[in-house]
């Protein structure tokens, strides 16, 4: 007698068997929007924008008077005074002639009537007439300025051969322009330092008020076992993005606005709105310095952020981790 086995049920096809595996998409630890993130981002943009603007002006003025201060020392001045007996235009080929036989010179230049009369005409109008007016007449001498010559051995072997020449050196004005370059600098320096340090303050508040909104995401993921340095990590991670936006945001805005007003300066030139800017604050361009100080600032707020918030949850972990070890300090924590 045969023993009937059991028929064996056929098996089921290869995608009925294997049910496919949909792998969820992971999202971020932190949340990459939230109100906390948005109003760091616009403090950080507000304070880098602040910080790049001071930054260029200190440029700006620094390098303005810098340029003062190189053309007064490029140049001395002769000037003879008229007198009756005087043969004027004799006079300033001789002590032209007379300076540049003194080391250090390398040219001279004799103003002649026409730019003297322009030179007077906004304070006594046009048309003068320089002979029926006692006016001096003017050498320009250019000296070398890592070499100058002797200023002293020249205004007397100018006062031996022609009484009436009085040599300027332009010391005085130097030394002023030298006082007032290094003052300006100082306060600017001053300016810049009081609004960097309030750039920091904020940053490192803000970033901490950021990250105590946030404090239920560090001790679920340090309650669920993930070390300080990861969570840390993540951290750092979110905050650098939003500190290289904000920064970038408000470096770049600074340089857009120097390079707007250093294009109006160029392109309204030789008007009265210009030239009052000008004479007072100089050229508005900062040159690739400013721009690399703008840069710097950038980097360096990104990397005051990102420290600012590894050092804030490795101390809210250190916080957790006392109060599982001592409940009774949580009021003293939290507080």
């Amino acid at each position: 007698m045969n023993e009937q086995r059991p028929q064996r049920e056929p098996d089921p096809p290869e995608q009925q068997r294997r049910a496919e595996m949909r792998v969820r998409p992971t999202g971020p630890i932190v949340p990459s929007a939230n109100v906390s993130g948005h109003a760091l981002m616009c403090v950080i943009a507000i304070m880098s924008f602040l910080a790049c603007l001071t930054l260029g002006g200190v440029s700006m003025v620094r390098a303005t008077a810098q340029s003062w201060q190189s053309q007064i020392s490029r140049e001395i001045t002769i000037q003879i005074k008229p007198d009756e007996n005087l043969d004027m235009e004799k006079a300033l080929a001789d002590a032209r002639d007379l300076a540049l036989t003194f080391s250090g010179t390398t040219g001279g230049n004799i103003i002649d009537r026409a730019a003297t009369a322009r030179l007077l005409e906004p304070w006594l109008g046009g048309g003068l007439d320089l002979d029926e007016l006692p006016v001096p007449r003017l050498i320009v001498i250019t000296i070398d300025e890592n070499n100058p010559p002797d200023f002293a051995a020249m205004r007397k072997a100018l006062t031996e051969t022609i009484p009436e020449a009085f040599l300027d050196d332009h010391r005085t004005w130097v030394d002023r322009l030298v006082a007032m370059a290094n003052t300006t600098t100082m306060i600017g320096t001053g300016v810049l330092t009081l609004v960097f340090s309030a750039m920091v303050l904020t940053v490192v508040f803000a970033t901490r008020g950021a990250l105590s909104g946030n404090r239920h995401i560090v001790e679920v993921l340090h309650f669920v076992g993930a070390e300080a340095s990861f969570v840390a990590s993540e951290f750092q991670k979110h905050f650098l993005r939003i500190s290289l936006k904000g920064a970038g945001a408000g470096g770049l805005l600074a340089a857009f606005s120097f390079a707007i007003a250093s294009f109006w300066q160029s392109r309204t030139l030789a008007t009265p709105e210009t030239d009052q800017a000008t004479a007072l604050f100089g050229t508005f361009a900062i040159g690739y310095t400013g721009y690399l100080g703008i840069f710097a600032i950038i980097i360096v707020i990104a990397l005051l952020t990102t420290l600012t918030a590894r050092l804030t949850v490795t101390r809210t972990i250190y916080e957790i981790d006392l109060i599982r070890s001592d409940p009774g300090r949580t009021d003293t924590y939290q507080g």
